[in-house]
């Protein structure tokens, strides 16, 4: 089994440790951004959604442009444009970054996110809507023939479109979710399943769940699995420790101020972060060095869980993800340009070597 790392790219320069700075769209630093992460090995790099944020297609679409081999995972939320419409549009990102798209799914376990954008629907008739609009896009880029479809969301009558993904029959579908619904339609639809950073235990438990969803579409095969962590690397372990604390004092004034985190629930409603606060109520080291000293503190604002120690440690640890199936690691940091530059020197080519080594002797 191969291995894929997945970096972030975002809009302007920000994290947890780092209030926003510059304008909301900043061109250059995404460039910066974009470059490092091709520069230092990555094969992709996420380009975010939210409610708030600025429209990711024409993120991506610059992204394309500043590189050369990266390649690009968007992230959409199903419900606010047609199925048929995303399907081109992804469709006419995938020419225009010669075939280096691939789409995250997201349908969202935020009801006061989803209803910033008008979005009035239930969590279980959202990841409904869901499966439909994804049955309705692979359709849009597969049928020869005009088609109908009338759903209990959609109806589309005498549709064909006049593009296709560049690179195979349809773009691949990354998928996110940890309720039980999403797993439902992961199974149907997911190229690549994407959990968040949790024990070797939960992960293991959660992939054998979408496997068996999988498996009742004839697709236990097809679903490869993607991780999300923030690797925190030093020299020394102690070294590493040392930074993370640092981490976590910066992370506190940032917290308390900035709008991001001052409006998240106590208590979030999503599973996957149902799922982190589990973890983090376990201590603040689970597992060898599985650190949720941010999770904590952010009540799981996303991903925040992170492995720390050395490069040698840190590929450790991923490698045991590995051995239970996980063959993509969406990794950033919280110094998001200086990280970046510093996996792709320290980190990436530990791990690589390591699967190679496996591959080989397997």
């Amino acid at each position: 089994m191969s291995v894929e790392f997945i970096g972030y790219v975002s809009h302007q320069e920000s994290s947890e440790i780092h209030l926003p700075k510059g304008p909301a769209v900043n061109p250059p630093y995404i460039a910066a951004v974009a470059q490092a992460h091709e520069y230092g090995g990555f094969d992709r790099v996420l380009i975010a959604h939210s409610s708030a944020s600025p429209d990711g297609f024409q993120i991506a679409s610059f992204v394309a442009q500043q590189t050369k081999r990266l390649g690009i995972l968007l992230a959409h939320r199903p419900g606010f444009v047609a199925p048929t419409l995303a399907a081109r549009q992804l469709a006419t990102l995938d020419h225009f970054s010669a075939g280096r798209a691939a789409v995250h799914i997201i349908s969202g376990g935020d009801d006061a996110e989803q209803q910033r954008d008008g979005d009035y629907l239930s969590h279980a008739d959202r990841y409904r809507r869901t499966d439909e609009y994804l049955d309705v896009v692979k359709r849009s880029w597969t049928s020869d023939q005009p088609f109908d479809h009338e759903g209990a969301f959609y109806r589309v009558t005498g549709h064909k479109s006049q593009i296709r993904p560049l690179q195979r029959s349809h773009l691949p579908v990354y998928f996110g979710g940890s309720s039980e619904a999403a797993i439902e339609v992961a199974g149907k639809h997911a190229d690549v399943y994407a959990l968040w950073g949790e024990s070797l235990a939960a992960v293991e438990e959660t992939i054998a769940k979408v496997r068996k969803a999988a498996a009742r579409y004839g697709r236990e095969q097809h679903v490869r699995f993607s991780l999300s962590l923030r690797p925190i690397i030093a020299s020394t372990e102690d070294a590493a420790w040392a930074r993370a604390e640092s981490i976590l004092e910066r992370a506190k004034d940032i917290v308390a101020t900035s709008p991001n985190f001052t409006r998240r629930p106590k208590n979030p409603r999503n599973v996957g972060s149902q799922r982190l606060l589990a973890e983090a109520d376990k201590g603040n080291v689970v597992d060898t060095r599985l650190w949720t000293g941010i999770t904590a503190l952010t009540r799981a604002a996303g991903n925040s869980t992170s492995l720390v120690g050395t490069p040698q440690q840190v590929a450790d640890a991923l490698l045991e993800y590995h051995k239970l199936g996980v063959s993509t690691f969406l990794i950033r940091g919280f110094d998001p340009l200086e990280d970046a530059l510093a996996y792709g020197r320290d980190l990436l080519p530990v791990v690589r070597a390591a699967v190679a080594r496996e591959t080989a002797s397997a």
